[in-house]
């Protein structure tokens, strides 16, 4: 899929730089941020309602807007406990290193009926001989790359292919995912959260992670991180 160009414009120009301050925040950094906004607007309707009376119609379309963003803060503090989660159990666990090309097919025959129903498009190159072990259970492991495809499944739109690409040239190992995203994008809807949920993993996991946005389309690559001197890899890390 070669992405399409933005257009010049202001539109171009936002749309770069909400890639870029994605780019610049970790996850639960972003995750962090994007709680300020239902908070705010929270209070700001407490605020409203409490300044003077109001009608019995105006206070239930207050409630109704105020469950709406406690449904919002919900989803983003569930997302926040996950990685937090993931992270302490790293500190804890120990597992021998999984290879993830198998886990990569299984994830895409699993997501197969998914993409159906929605008539997209799944194409995987992926050489036999590709080769990237994570130092983690196959259980984890195996949850982090459904995870990552689940998401970019449910962001593609209908009636598009969502691009699968695997290669091992210099530096490292690398998977690359390509999709044309669906209209409208919500910031912080269920597959963008489970998408920064699955880049804390992939990060975590020593993993090199960079998503653009070009015009209506999305790619995410995922570079094996190279270790300086030769050290060992701690669990989490990949090798």
């Amino acid at each position: 899929m070669t992405p399409a160009v933005i257009p010049g414009g202001l539109d171009a120009r936002e749309s770069a730089s909400s890639s870029a301050k994605r780019e610049c925040r970790s996850p639960l950094a972003h995750l962090l941020h994007g709680l300020n906004q239902p908070l705010t607007g929270l209070q700001c309707a407490m605020e409203v309602a409490l300044a003077r009376p109001r009608t019995p119609e105006q206070y239930v379309e207050g409630l109704r807007q105020g469950l709406e963003l406690t449904e919002r803060m919900r989803a983003l503090v569930g997302a926040i406990r996950e990685v937090v989660d993931e992270e302490e159990r790293d500190v804890k666990d120990k597992d021998e290193a999984t290879e993830l090309n198998p886990l990569l097919r299984e994830a895409v025959d699993e997501l197969q009926p998914v993409a159906a129903a929605k008539k997209l498009q799944i194409t995987l190159d992926c050489p036999a001989a590709w080769s990237w072990k994570v130092k983690d259970g196959r259980r984890r492991a195996s949850s982090l790359m459904f995870r990552l495809l689940e998401s970019a499944v449910s962001l593609a739109a209908p009636e598009t292919a969502l691009e699968i690409e695997t290669g091992d040239a210099p530096p490292g190992a690398w998977m690359k995912i390509c999709w044309q995203v669906a209209e409208p994008r919500a910031e912080f809807s269920p597959p963008e959260l489970g998408l920064l949920v699955a880049q804390a993993g992939w990060e975590r996991a020593g993993a090199e992670w960079e998503r653009r946005s070009e015009d209506d389309v999305e790619t995410v690559t995922l570079r094996r991180r190279e270790v300086a001197g030769g050290g060992c890899f701690k669990s989490g890390d990949l090798k």
